[in-house]
Order: structure tokens, then sequence, then C-alpha cells
């Protein structure tokens, strides 16, 4: 592998593109954020990167609040389209014929045909230069019961996400592994689909 060096840039990929909804409930704006990313557990903390020249990003200073919505394969024209256009000039949620619906515990509206909402509110914002960085607790998750299976665990790998990767939008591939199958212990053939039969203890 022969590698060239070139100057610093913005090459971390694949992203999660999201829609973030903002702004009044009775009037609440759609804008696609290419940079989101989780920054703490507890409390659970994520980051959204907004140029602050953005409509929305007046609407989030202001409110303090803002949902990520989840997309889906469904909703990629939504999030390509929501990247290029702008709220000041239009009503999003109306033009792509979305569903704007009220969020439980922040003063914004969710989008009802994402599968998954963060609801957060704005700790801190950073000035970085291009971008501002918006720090936000999240504080309620709204799920698509669709996603549960019968003991309530969530199946995100059901919904459909969508990635983006240095200009496209990409359905995600086959599974490669879970979490921890690099050092979890491998079953033996005698433990696959029935117990041990136990060694009886001398008398």
């Amino acid at each position: 592998m022969t590698k060239q060096t070139w100057k610093g840039s913005t090459l971390l990929n694949p992203e999660p593109p999201v829609l973030v909804s903002c702004g009044p409930k009775d009037a609440p704006n759609l804008i696609t954020v290419g940079w989101c990313g989780t920054i703490c557990t507890q409390p659970p903390m994520i980051s959204i990167s907004v140029r602050p020249e953005r409509f929305s990003h007046h609407l989030i200073t202001e409110s303090g609040v803002f949902a990520v919505n989840l997309p889906t394969e469904s909703l990629v024209k939504a999030v390509d389209w929501c990247g290029v256009k702008s709220g000041r000039e239009l009503d999003k949620f109306a033009a792509l014929g979305l569903t704007a619906t009220p969020a439980t515990q922040i003063d914004t509206a969710l989008l009802a045909e994402s599968p998954l909402n963060l609801e957060c509110r704005v700790k801190q914002v950073i000035p970085l230069g291009s971008h501002d960085l918006f720090l936000a607790e999240v504080v309620a998750v709204d799920v698509d019961e669709a996603l549960l299976d019968e003991n309530g665990k969530l199946c995100l790998n059901h919904a459909k996400l969508i990635v983006y990767s240095h200009g496209d939008y990409l359905a995600l591939g086959k599974k490669l592994g879970s979490f921890g199958y690099s050092v979890r212990k491998k079953t033996k053939p005698w433990q696959k689909g029935k117990k041990r039969a136990s060694t009886p203890s001398a008398t």
C-alpha cells in the first residue's frame, strides 16, 4: 500500500446524515446535518455542527433545543433536499409532505416519519470557524414500536438507516460482526443445541 500525504481536511467517512428539526412547534424547520456525533454516555450527549449563516442556527440558538431525526432509505431524498434548500424561503415539512409531531420533553417538533428521534437540549455552543459546535444533552428518545422485539429490545438494524460517504448516500451493507465478537469465546461443538451432560459426583 503506497500512500500520499495531503493537507488536513474533513475526510472522516462514512458519516450519519441526520435531519435536525428545530424552531417553534407551529412553524418547525428541518436541516440536514452531516456532522453529528455521540460525545458522552452519562449524561447522554451528542453534538451537531452548523454554519452560523444557516437559518436553523439562530432557531437553535434562540430556543436552546433541537431534535435529531434518524433518516431511513425512504427519506434519502428529503435528506438531500433539506441540505440544499433554506427554511427562510419555505416550509420544508409541507413541501416534502412530511409530518411534524410535538416532542415530549422539548419545545419543538419531531419528524414523524423517522423511526427514532433524539430530543436534545443545548448545553454549550463552541464557535470553531466555519461551523459552530452545539453540545447537547439527549433528554428523551422516541422509538417506533415496530422496531422492538417481543422482549422490548430495540432492533435498529431493521430500520434501514443510511450513511453518507464522500458525496454519496448509501444503504447499510451486510453484517460483519457484533460488538465484542472479536474476544467472545467460541461455542464448543457439544454446546450447540444441547447442554453437556454433568459428571456424576463421587459417593
